[in-house]
């Protein structure tokens, strides 16, 4: 995924984008907006919303729920590289430190959120309660972007700032898996996923990789990607997305059995790595292929979630916006200092707690993924719409976070590349 520059001018301005259409759109004309948004593109199709005993696909459906599948497997490929390979940044003693302050990460915008939901009253509670894990998400991408302006490429808080936001997606990921099934749960669809991803890694990565074992041609293996190239792994993830969606599990989730069964370099350089563009196994080879397709499926995505009226502000917009912007720094302020100091562990060296203060308003930014959660977690209408609000709203972490690196006098450190 390059440098940072290249992933936001190609992903996430094209969201910006979309989300921005979506948002003048909708407040022109609400009607029109959902109305595309919700148009019935295939009736009793095989995919899409279930009513009545038949589903129906929508491009909501087909933006939310399959394509969006794409998003995840790329976000999911970071994931799997960090934490199984050899030198993966999850790895080791080096990655304590920001794995605790991921868990304040976590669990710090979700006792406020629903500590403040609870100070509202009963009813404010039921109606907002399944949000939850919205303002646990941070984005990656913007994140990334701001920190490197706070603290310069060179500073030790970013590639801290890096570990955590990989380490949040992951948490994510099982949150969505968990906590937000799509339909009523029948589980024994996921063997329809795991047959999909066993047999596909077997017959076409390990087993040729253990015939050409002492060949230095590696016949087989070379076979497989010059004839059959990415279609066996292509044809498993549709297999492994039917899966999820019957199984009642989010489908946007699908491909993410399929990403470990796909050969791979043996070491990773890391998200937003220059080196990673000269990567040529299958596995950075399909991620630099569906490069185009998602950035037209970030601009569908914004273009079919952000359609909010401006008055749409409601409890869920302050929940969403405190759980993020008081939860989220105080927690891996706290958890990171627990990890640095009293368990001993340190953290890395030129990054002190005012550092990591800063860096907890950086990670605060939710966007992409709390404006994802917010469309499942809630029914469309007005609580929704107030929710994907706060998700909006949070590019306001920015602001906050350039604040307080000016009162903690925080020292950008350049990098070769800025």
């Amino acid at each position: 995924m390059y440098r940072v520059w290249n992933y936001l001018s190609e992903y996430s301005l094209l969201l910006i984008l979309g989300a921005l259409l979506a948002l003048g759109w909708a407040n022109i004309d609400y009607d029109s907006y959902h109305h595309f948004v919700e148009y019935p593109l295939w009736d009793h199709a095989p995919i899409g919303y279930l009513h009545d005993g038949y589903r129906t696909l929508t491009l909501h459906y087909l933006v939310n729920d399959l394509l969006m599948a794409m998003f995840f497997a790329i976000a999911g490929k970071e994931v799997w590289e960090a934490i199984a390979l050899k030198d993966g940044s999850l790895r080791g003693k080096k990655a304590l430190t920001p794995l605790i302050a991921t868990s304040g990460g976590m669990f710090g915008p979700i006792a406020v959120y629903l500590g403040l939901a609870l100070l509202m009253g009963t009813d404010t509670y039921q109606a907002v309660a399944n949000g939850w894990a919205i303002p646990t998400a941070t984005d990656i991408a913007f994140s990334y972007l701001i920190g490197r302006l706070i603290f310069g490429a060179g500073h030790p808080a970013v590639g801290f700032l890096l570990l955590l936001a990989i380490a949040d997606d992951a948490a994510g990921l099982i949150i969505l898996a968990v906590f937000y099934p799509s339909g009523e749960l029948a589980p024994e669809w996921l063997l329809l996923s795991l047959a999909a991803a066993v047999v596909v890694f077997f017959a076409f990565n390990s087993i040729p990789r253990r015939l050409d074992r002492h060949k230095q041609h590696r016949p087989n293996s070379t076979w497989m990607r010059e004839k059959l190239g990415v279609w066996p792994y292509v044809i498993a993830g549709c297999l492994s997305w039917y899966g999820f969606m019957r199984a009642g599990i989010h489908p946007a989730l699908g491909l993410l059995p399929i990403v470990p069964t796909i050969p791979h370099a043996d070491r990773a350089f890391g998200i937003f790595a220059e080196a990673e563009r000269h990567l040529t196994d299958l596995l950075n080879t399909l991620e630099h292929a569906m490069k185009g397709p998602v950035e037209v499926v970030l601009l569908f995505f914004g273009l079919a979630n952000a359609g909010v009226l401006f008055n749409a502000v409601g409890d869920a917009t302050w929940l969403v916006l405190a759980g993020l912007l008081v939860g989220k720094p105080l927690g891996i302020f706290i958890m990171g200092w627990i990890a640095a100091k009293p368990m001993g562990l340190g953290l890395p060296k030129g990054m002190g707690l005012p550092d990591l203060l800063v860096l907890g308003f950086v990670a605060a930014i939710g966007f992409t993924v709390s404006l994802f959660i917010a469309s499942v977690a809630f029914d469309p209408g007005q609580v929704q719409d107030a929710a994907k609000m706060g998700a909006l709203l949070s590019f306001g972490a920015a602001i906050v976070a350039f604040g307080a690196a000016a009162i903690f006098k925080i020292e950008k450190i350049s990098g070769n590349d800025d």
